[in-house]
């Protein structure tokens, strides 16, 4: 279980209680890969000395908790006055059990299984609920990424003009800069799972970016094509 990190940064903070250790460390994953500050525990009672530490802008609670449930959770953490907003998780999708979530103080509910961008869409509103945000601006080799506005910027402060998706296609290449993205994880992540989709567009759309951005050898970054597999984003730290 990882230790929160030193109330003294400025990053969102969230909480993520989940005993089901592949979705909790998976979810923890891509919170991190968005500018979050995260912490997890497996039950209420691994949270509970997390939660003496800090105040958490946001608490994500699986329902089916082993021991003590979330709404019961919910519910306690709300009698002793812990004012973190509450997303709850859960395979119940019956509106009593929805109801139940919101009368235990929670903000939002969603249905397992869930999709990983209106997750993170969800997130990203309940933070700024709270008075917080993570991280806007990415710079790479002279431009910026700009998450909040959806713009993209060249170092000479003109517009790249980009679609939707290649906007995100960008974002979350830069997200996972130094890795090797194969073309199915990025397919999920900018298309979405439900979406039918030819892996050789990503290819398509790696081109229009490239092209877009007036990439050239000279550029302090590059997508460098990994043969079979599928793309790795590198930003020269000069």
């Amino acid at each position: 279980m990882n230790s929160p990190t030193p109330p003294s940064s400025t990053r969102p903070t969230i909480l993520i209680v989940e005993d089901d250790a592949h979705l909790r460390v998976g979810l923890r994953d891509n919170l991190l890969d968005e500018g979050y500050e995260v912490a997890e525990a497996p039950t209420a009672r691994d949270a509970e000395p997390l939660l003496r530490q800090r105040e958490f802008d946001l608490l994500i609670l699986d329902v089916m908790l082993p021991g003590e449930d979330g709404y019961s959770f919910c519910r306690r953490l709300r009698s002793q006055g812990v004012k973190s907003l509450v997303m709850m998780l859960t395979a119940r999708s019956l509106e009593d059990d929805i109801v139940r979530g919101f009368e235990a103080g929670a903000q939002d509910y969603l249905t397992k299984p869930y999709r990983l961008r209106e997750l993170l869409a969800r997130v990203g509103a309940l933070v700024r609920r709270a008075g917080t945000a993570p991280a806007q601006v990415t710079t790479f080799g002279g431009y910026s990424l700009d998450m909040g506005r959806r713009t993209v910027t060249r170092p000479d402060g003109g517009t790249v003009e980009l679609t939707r998706t290649e906007f995100d296609l960008l974002a979350y290449l830069l997200r996972h800069r130094e890795r090797a993205l194969p073309r199915g994880e990025i397919l999920d992540a900018v298309w979405g799972r439900d979406v039918v989709v030819d892996p050789r567009t990503v290819d398509n759309f790696v081109s229009s970016l490239k092209k877009k951005l007036g990439w050239t050898s000279d550029s302090g970054f590059s997508i460098h094509t990994l043969r079979g597999v599928g793309y790795r984003m590198e930003v020269s730290s000069a």
